[in-house]
């Protein structure tokens, strides 16, 4: 049995991700148990700040996400595993000081909460300094580069340092519970897998959105975009879960063999079929929960440059092979929507003949929530309680409520998960380096049939459920979304 004896170095502790998720799911981990027991968190940044400012402002950021204050006790014993770094990441001569918070012996888990273009120059200088050795893994968060050649750079780079099978390349998405349920969903209940393909699926709607803008992001987002942001690593990720083939077993290379088949099946949308498959949209002023919000181009950080950045992104997919030939896949995102959500919608195909027709075709709906309120709902057709209407049908909901029927007053975050994933060695929930550099060759085609088209962004209302061009993406196939 392999060690999980371990030090985690984070670099970027003092950053926003460190903050509101890193921390606090570590904080979980030990108040649970679940961290081995002489394990350290070292933070690492470049901010001058001694060791009880650094405990202060975690402190402050853990009590914000388990809302109220932590019991002292654990509290205490938490701080005992945390240390602090100042460090410039780009000079390799602040780096020997890494070695006294290394325990010999013991595994370094290098997290990479930084911008992905200091992936290449921290592993340069990790492994200039000697601080890197077989057994060391390396975490990275997404995204891995802006296009298909600075993904591969970055990729390159890190693998002359850490083999693949100890890198481990971060989609939160994938640590969520409903995301691993869907596996759970599609390989071990007979009656779902049977229907699982083009025979009775009629199309598949797949659903992020987010109520927030750029906050704060502004330089970074505008250079980046949507398509890039969420649907490059999120949307992509849950597309090939929800239609990968089902793997040999439930091992990382198994499972990532199986959704690369589907990032090569996925057909590419260029120049002559952009107009009708995708659209780029952008928030313009608008009301979130009765108060007025700016448009993309007023929010506080813009430099006042017309920018024709998309905050919004609607695709309609094929998938080339026998099990979807046919069956759209339609993805949306954005910004400033009207509600924080994120959904994968199996909408199955009706009847050949519905004896029971009365003129309006309730469809079976498979619904996977993904949040707020994670759990899965299956829409089917039943007959309404009534004595004037003998065969009166109604929409019926069968709910399961992951929390509720959970016996916890809280879902573990996906952090917590791969967190735990990390420092027991266990990358299925990680994505592989052909993955990544797949999707990036898929999202680099249609960013250029956008650039050859010189496609516009189409304006929409904060608050709003995108642009109308949107709507008509999916209405003019005489389908809707789900709402």
């Amino acid at each position: 049995m392999v060690s999980n004896d371990c030090d985690l170095l984070i670099f970027g502790a003092a950053g926003d991700l460190s903050g509101r998720k890193l921390y606090p799911a570590l904080f979980q981990l030990h108040c649970a148990d679940l961290l081995p027991t002489d394990m350290r968190i070292i933070g690492l940044a470049r901010r001058h700040q001694d060791r009880q400012q650094f405990l202060k402002a975690i402190k402050h950021r853990v009590d914000r996400a388990s809302e109220g204050d932590p019991a002292a006790e654990q509290w205490a014993r938490f701080c005992q595993r945390l240390e602090y770094c100042c460090i410039d990441f780009g000079k390799c001569e602040e780096y020997p000081q890494l070695a006294a918070h290394l325990s010999p012996g013991r595994r370094a888990i290098f997290y990479l909460a930084t911008p992905p273009s200091l992936f290449g120059p921290i592993c340069e200088k990790l492994g200039a300094n000697a601080l890197i050795d077989p057994q060391s893994r390396l975490v990275l968060e997404k995204p891995v580069g802006q296009d298909l050649a600075s993904c591969q750079a970055v990729n390159e780079t890190v693998a002359q340092f850490f083999s693949e099978e100890n890198i481990y390349r971060i989609d939160h998405y994938l640590g969520k519970e409903t995301v691993q349920n869907l596996l759970v969903l599609r390989f071990a209940n007979r009656f779902i897998n049977a229907q699982w393909d083009q025979s009775c699926i009629d199309h598949i709607q797949i659903t992020v959105a987010e109520t927030v803008g750029i906050e704060g992001r502004w330089s970074y987002y505008d250079g980046v975009g949507q398509l890039r942001d969420m649907v490059q690593n999120h949307l992509m990720q849950l597309l090939c879960l929800v239609a990968m083939e089902p793997p040999n077993a439930m091992t990382a290379e198994s499972i990532r063999d199986e959704k690369v088949k589907i990032m090569r099946a996925l057909r590419r949308i260029d120049a002559a079929s952009v107009g009708a498959h995708a659209v780029r949209g952008q928030y313009a002023q608008g009301w979130y929960r009765g108060e007025a919000v700016p448009a993309y181009m007023e929010e506080a950080d813009s430099d006042g440059a017309e920018s024709d950045t998309e905050t919004f992104v609607a695709i309609k997919a094929h998938i080339d092979n026998w099990r979807w030939a046919g069956v759209p896949f339609y993805l949306r995102t954005g910004k400033r929507m009207p509600e924080k959500l994120t959904e994968i919608v199996i909408t199955y195909k009706s009847l050949p003949h519905n004896i029971f027709f009365t003129g309006e075709n309730i469809p079976n709906r498979l619904v996977i929530r993904l949040q707020p309120n994670e759990g899965i709902e299956m829409q089917m057709v039943s007959k309404m309680h009534s004595l004037k209407n003998k065969m009166a049908l109604a929409r019926q909901n069968l709910n399961l409520d992951f929390l509720g029927s959970s016996g916890m007053n809280r879902i573990p975050d996906a952090y917590e998960r791969l967190f735990l994933d990390v420092i027991n060695g266990d990358p299925s929930l990680f994505v592989g380096r052909e993955e990544v550099e797949e999707a990036w060759q898929w999202c680099d085609a249609l960013i250029q049939a956008w650039q050859s088209q010189a496609m516009p962004v189409s304006h929409y209302h904060a608050g709003s459920w995108g642009p109308a061009k949107a709507e008509l993406l999916i209405e003019r196939d005489g389908r809707s979304w789900h709402e």
